[in-house]
């Protein structure tokens, strides 16, 4: 395990607090430990706006939640969880330090709109900044009901901590379309500010080409498959929730990033976003 010394270099770095820190080295390991062990690591695939920053973008904002497809139903279960998270977690401190007490896990059942079973899980850890009351979690998100378009991809991990050979850890992840179209599916589904970030720097970022014709093709397909209408200019700008993420901004985004952009900046460039992917 790293010293809380670096834990405050990196708060130095990146302008964040401490707990920011803490929480991203810590997610690392957490990644290092399903991609150890032999029955999670084929068949849990990582997605969301933390596999960006983890697997594709290291420059990019802070995330704080583990977002899994998995393609084995028998793996959504609250004690077949608990047992290998026990063993993730044994590896996890033989290998780092950092413990992941069991009697602090939590994995909660729920039934989503579509009638099938998610899991939402928390693990609290206690890391280089040594809290054991009030000690930290990260939440994880877990489904099998989800459709994967394309194949999943190897990727490595980005771990910019000094006591793990980032080469050597590899994680199966969603591809870099089929998040982008997940994170417009979730913008009209949900409407968070994260989603909106998201989606204004996939379709900005230059350390990538996006093809809209694959990103649209993905995204309708996951739109069919939940029943719902493919989002498009009029149906985000209309949206009743809108107000909501407005307001919510700065509380969900501002500890992750520094020096964040206001939403209109960001809501300003969805015209040309959907222009972009509408082929316009």
């Amino acid at each position: 395990m790293i010293d809380k010394q670096e834990i405050l270099a990196n708060t130095a770095k990146y302008l964040l607090s401490a707990n920011a820190i803490e929480k991203d080295y810590v997610i690392n390991w957490i990644l290092a430990g399903i991609a150890n062990s032999k029955i999670l690591r084929e068949k849990w695939i990582f997605k969301g706006g933390t596999c960006l920053k983890k697997c594709y973008f290291e420059a990019y904002r802070f995330s704080e939640d583990l977002d899994f497809t998995i393609i084995d139903a028998a793996h959504i279960n609250r004690n077949f969880l608990i047992t290998e998270f026990r063993n993730v977690s044994n590896w996890i401190y033989e290998e780092s330090g950092i413990e992941i007490p069991a009697d602090h896990m939590q994995f909660e059942e729920s039934k989503n709109p579509r009638g099938n079973i998610s899991i939402a899980g928390k693990l609290a850890y206690k890391g280089p900044l040594q809290r054991r009351a009030h000690m930290s979690t990260i939440k994880l998100d877990l489904t099998n009901d989800e459709l994967m378009v394309r194949q999943p991809v190897w990727r490595n991990v980005h771990h910019s901590y000094s006591d793990l050979h980032a080469e050597k850890l590899k994680i199966l992840t969603y591809s870099i379309e089929e998040i982008f179209a997940e994170k417009l599916r979730a913008l009209v589904e949900r409407m968070r500010p994260r989603d909106l970030y998201d989606v204004i720097h996939l379709h900005k970022d230059k350390r990538w080409s996006p093809n809209h014709k694959i990103v649209l093709d993905v995204l309708s397909k996951k739109c069919k498959f939940k029943n719902i209408a493919v989002p498009t200019l009029r149906s985000i700008e209309s949206a009743s929730a809108k107000a909501d993420l407005m307001a919510d901004w700065n509380n969900m985004l501002a500890h992750q990033i520094h020096s964040l952009e206001s939403c209109e900046h960001y809501w300003k460039q969805l015209p040309e976003l959907f222009a972009w992917l509408y082929g316009k």
